[in-house]
């Protein structure tokens, strides 16, 4: 969405029409059929994916057109009728775009989940009407609580299976309430679906007259995320460092990135880290041309006013509020290899565009994500477990605590042998 303002530049409008959302729950409790639903009642179906779909339906003897398939792409999954992977689907409604992640339920695949739900606005978590609330439900709970995804809504699912009956609805409604006034869950909305047979998911149903609020997709698209961006705390972490070998750009310097988080304007004054020197915005340029402004989460290249040695994995950022560099801080990871995580273990660590060495010097404790019990005596972590670690690197980082930011506050950890992602990690603070 581009403009040209009075001095010919570029002003883009704040990406708020995009809500990035996941879902997540038990096994069977309808994610992809409430996906497939979604798609199917907004018209983003092919005529030629329909009787895809239809032909698959009749000739596994389903009896109806099963919208999951829709979005079980792997071949394992529509043979075993189970979500493995993340699954990623786009659409849109005049009012808003919408990227879904469907994640699955299983417990062994606990990580794809929180790599669905690391970077979504809104969670979905849907709960099977007439089993209730279970394991994975607050499994899934805690974990979008420890992702910090601003809004949560709590789908309870198959209500026509349990005859649209209200003090189902309120008894599960209420238990999970109880279980997420535990976790740090700001925004929960209940609404109660049947994905199956469309109730409450595009359009208001009349089978529910004793529920007076919003369909799902009525909520997804006025649900407020403009707010949820983090607009003060100025960071740019420069990934690529732009010196073309053409004559006719023979002085262009510029750094390129993501904006992290903050804005950013040609002539502010700025420091980079971690050398400490002072210049200023010159430019700020985009793949649309200069811009005036540039905010998270836009790739630009930042031209500056000095020529200061500037390389991969340094920040630009404001004089009066800048992140912490530390080489020993406290996080919680999910683990997300076999190959178990043990005290005194050492990674790679990849933190935004840097990298270093890091040791786990301690096991602070263990999650039981089920009871939230916090278990001290832990020594390691398998594979989906959640824990409090004390980690050391080689090299200091410029970290902000994940609370405040879910981008400079995130990393990932490792296996030097494998190269293999081994666990994901969230800043609590800097050790004391």
């Amino acid at each position: 969405m581009t403009g040209a303002g009075s001095n010919g530049k570029h002003t883009l409008d704040r990406p708020s029409e995009l809500l990035r959302f996941a879902t997540a729950g038990s096994v069977d409790d309808g994610k992809s059929t409430l996906i497939g639903r979604l798609l199917y009642d907004t018209k983003q179906i092919f005529a030629d994916q329909l009787e895809h779909i239809e032909q698959t339906s009749e000739r596994r003897g389903d009896g109806y057109v099963n919208l999951a398939l829709l979005t079980d792409g792997l071949r394992a999954e529509r043979e075993q009728g189970i979500t493995i992977d993340v699954a990623y689907r786009y659409f849109a409604t005049p009012r808003r775009s919408f990227i879904i992640a469907d994640t699955p339920g299983h417990v062994q695949y606990t990580r794809n989940m929180v790599t669905g739900a690391s970077t979504a606005d809104l969670a979905i978590i849907l709960v099977d009407a007439r089993k209730g609330v279970q394991e994975q439900s607050r499994r899934h709970a805690f974990i979008a609580s420890l992702l910090r995804v601003p809004h949560l809504v709590l789908a309870i699912n198959k209500m026509d299976l349990v005859d649209y009956d209200e003090a189902v609805y309120n008894r599960i409604s209420d238990e999970f309430a109880s279980f997420a006034a535990k976790l740090d869950i700001t925004d929960l909305t209940t609404i109660p679906i049947s994905a199956l047979n469309g109730d409450n998911v595009v359009d208001r149903s009349e089978n529910m007259p004793w529920y007076d609020g919003s369909s799902l997709l009525y909520h997804l698209e006025h649900v407020h995320i403009a707010s949820d961006r983090n607009l003060i705390d100025c960071r740019f972490p420069v990934q690529w460092v732009i010196r073309p070998m053409d004559d006719e750009y023979h002085d262009y310097r510029g750094y390129a990135g993501q904006v992290a988080s903050g804005v950013f304007k040609p002539g502010d004054e700025v420091i980079v880290q971690p050398s400490g020197r002072r210049t200023r915005i010159r430019e700020i340029d985009s793949y649309d041309g200069p811009v005036t402004e540039a905010f998270p989460p836009l790739s630009v290249t930042m031209l500056l006013e000095d020529e200061i040695d500037i390389s991969r994995g340094d920040y630009i950022v404001r004089e009066h509020n800048q992140p912490t560099p530390v080489k020993e801080f406290e996080a919680m990871v999910c683990w997300m290899s076999e190959k178990p995580l043990e005290s005194r273990g050492r990674y790679a660590i990849k933190h935004t565009t840097r990298s270093a060495k890091a040791i786990v010097d301690e096991v602070r404790y263990r999650v039981d994500v089920n009871t939230l019990h916090r278990h001290e005596e832990a020594e390691g972590l398998e594979l989906n477990e959640i824990g409090r670690l004390r980690l050391r690197t080689s090299a200091p980082l410029l970290i902000d605590e994940y609370r405040r930011n879910r981008t400079t506050g995130a990393f990932v950890l490792i296996d030097e042998a494998t190269n293999d992602t081994v666990g994901a990690g969230m800043v609590i603070g800097a050790s004391e």
